[in-house]
């Protein structure tokens, strides 16, 4: 079968697409028929030894899929059929033709959803999903603000956000991504360019209750000066490459504020039952219409690494999906 490929960590453009044996299905798995893969970050990391996960090479690429089970594992019957629809999460090994997944790392992909869709949705959703719940504690009738909001999981936020019955600001750095971000529901559009004074005058200068920031760099301080009292900050990454942020502890106490770490993966992959309790609270966002991926570009199989620069150069929008077949 096919598969994308890190031979060697030397980035994205020395990726490749290879011929390697189809894998099978062990106790508590099932083998997919992949259909679209999602592009995220991780991806973008792996291929340049720079994630936190570094596995051997060579090794398949690909965090997040969509496809049908192919085949059950021992003790897998109990939660799949074979021909179901499904999405899938994983730290790598997704890019492929075929891929094994653990049962409790898959999801039924709902009818309403292509498969497009669904490989845009675990890790950018289950993120936006663990950062407003687990770690902010939203409460519906808040306000977010949303940094790099017509990404991957500044969308993801915007539409969680939503479905958890919050307001929504979005934060862009050109007028192109506001009309994106406010497309994917938003329901305030700022610039990035003055983004502190705009928010002032859009919530009579209280501030809002929580930041979600993918993004890091300068517009970090005014990001812990737009918080209203009691805010929360959420730091979800660093994407601006304008290096990690310093915290002066102090105006935290002045303005009873908080920063607060999300890291998702490491938190929600070691609890059992965790991911597929984040799931359930998503279906019912995904039945109501409040999640709904936007795809950006879709890209073929052979064209992954590409994908992987057009992110990493910030020409994309929304999330990039690769399809399989």
């Amino acid at each position: 079968m096919r598969a994308v490929q890190v031979i060697t960590t030397t980035g994205p453009t020395d990726i490749e697409l290879r011929d390697v044996p189809a894998p099978k299905a062990g106790p508590g798995e099932v083998l997919v028929d992949v259909h679209s893969v999602g592009i995220s970050f991780p991806d973008l990391l792996l291929s340049r030894g720079e994630y936190q996960l570094r596995p051997e090479p060579p090794f398949t690429l690909g965090v997040d899929f969509a496809g049908t089970v192919a085949e059950l594992g021992p003790g897998a019957e109990e939660r799949f059929a074979v021909g179901d629809r499904v999405a899938g999460v994983g730290g790598y090994g997704g890019a492929a033709e075929q891929a094994v997944s653990p049962v409790d790392f898959t999801f039924a992909l709902p009818d309403a959803l292509s498969y497009d869709e669904g490989a845009a949705l675990p890790m950018n959703y289950l993120t936006a999903q663990f950062a407003l719940d687990e770690r902010a504690g939203l409460r519906a009738g808040e306000t977010v603000l949303v940094h790099g909001a017509a990404g991957g999981v500044g969308t993801a936020t915007l539409q969680v956000a939503r479905g958890m019955g919050a307001r929504t600001i979005a934060v862009v750095s050109t007028p192109e991504k506001g009309d994106f971000a406010r497309a994917a529901g938003a329901d305030e559009v700022v610039l990035l360019e003055g983004f502190r004074e705009a928010v002032g005058e859009l919530t009579g200068g209280r501030g809002v209750d929580v930041v979600l920031d993918p993004v890091g760099g300068d517009a970090f301080t005014d990001s812990l000066r737009v918080l209203a009292p009691l805010g929360r900050l959420l730091v979800v990454g660093f994407a601006s490459g304008q290096g990690i942020p310093q915290v002066k502890v102090n105006r935290l106490l002045l303005n009873n504020v908080d920063v607060r770490g999300v890291g998702w993966g490491a938190y929600a992959m070691a609890r059992q039952g965790y991911l597929q309790q984040q799931w359930a609270a998503l279906v019912p966002m995904i039945a109501d219409g409040a999640v709904r991926p936007p795809i950006g570009t879709t890209y073929p199989l052979e064209d992954f690494g590409r994908a992987l620069v057009d992110m990493d150069e910030r020409r994309t929008l929304g999330k990039s999906v690769v399809r399989v077949r």
